[in-house]
């Protein structure tokens, strides 16, 4: 597969993400970040090949198979899927950005693990703004804590907030997750942090995360089509 649709696809996601930002009133850039998941290498190449040099995973092994081909060097990778503690010894030299930071654990076995190697880990707060069981993320009310403590950690570097959407069609529902991620960052910030990433907005939503404030969107089958069954 060697995805010739991709230019394409990408050429419609930036119109559209152009269109929602008016409708928003943004002006700020927005990242795109390719989801490899699911696809192969040949997935990297034609993302690298249409300029696409974020690129996302949600799962450890997959990620480390493609960062460590050649194809893969010319990345920055991100780690946008849950983190357990146990993998957090692989994410050091090897990410971008973590987006899934939800817990205090979590932060400090990260911090260890970046201290080893005497490098800064960029993260976000991943937050269940929705409130959905079977979602990772701390809750709303904990992030306030643990922004601070995560920014205590010399060897991680907070840089805003991560949240998916519950999977629906109800724009209301998005709409509300989005902005209150959004109201969230805004409030840390008025304890003096400075937040500028708002990781938010799938191929299924996006446009209305883009509408809301969106700065970061984690996008797969909208830029590569259906990953197989």
């Amino acid at each position: 597969m060697d995805f010739p649709a991709l230019p394409e696809r990408l050429a419609q996601v930036r119109a559209e993400i152009a269109r929602r930002q008016v409708v928003g009133g943004w002006t700020h850039p927005v990242t795109l970040v390719a989801v490899t998941k699911g696809f192969g290498l040949d997935a990297v190449a034609a993302a690298l090949a249409a300029g696409l040099t974020d690129l996302g995973e949600n799962r450890i092994q997959e990620a480390i198979g493609k960062i460590d081909a050649p194809a893969g060097r010319g990345a920055a990778w991100h780690m946008i899927g849950h983190l357990q503690r146990n993998k957090a010894r692989s994410v050091p030299g090897r990410f971008a950005l973590v987006h899934s930071v939800d817990s205090e654990p979590l932060a400090a076995e990260l911090e260890r693990r970046a201290a080893e190697q005497n490098v800064t880990v960029r993260v976000l707060l991943q937050v269940n703004v929705a409130g959905e069981t079977r979602k990772s993320g701390c809750e709303p009310a904990a992030a306030p804590a643990l922004a601070r403590a995560v920014s205590g950690h010399p060897h991680l570097a907070l840089e805003g907030l991560m949240t998916v959407a519950p999977l629906t069609e109800d724009d209301a529902v998005q709409r509300r997750t989005f902005g209150a991620l959004r109201a969230l960052r805004d409030a840390l910030q008025e304890e003096g942090r400075w937040l500028p990433i708002l990781s938010m907005g799938m191929s299924g939503d996006y446009g209305i995360a883009v509408e809301e404030g969106a700065t970061m969107l984690r996008l797969g089958t909208a830029l590569f089509g259906p990953r197989a069954a």
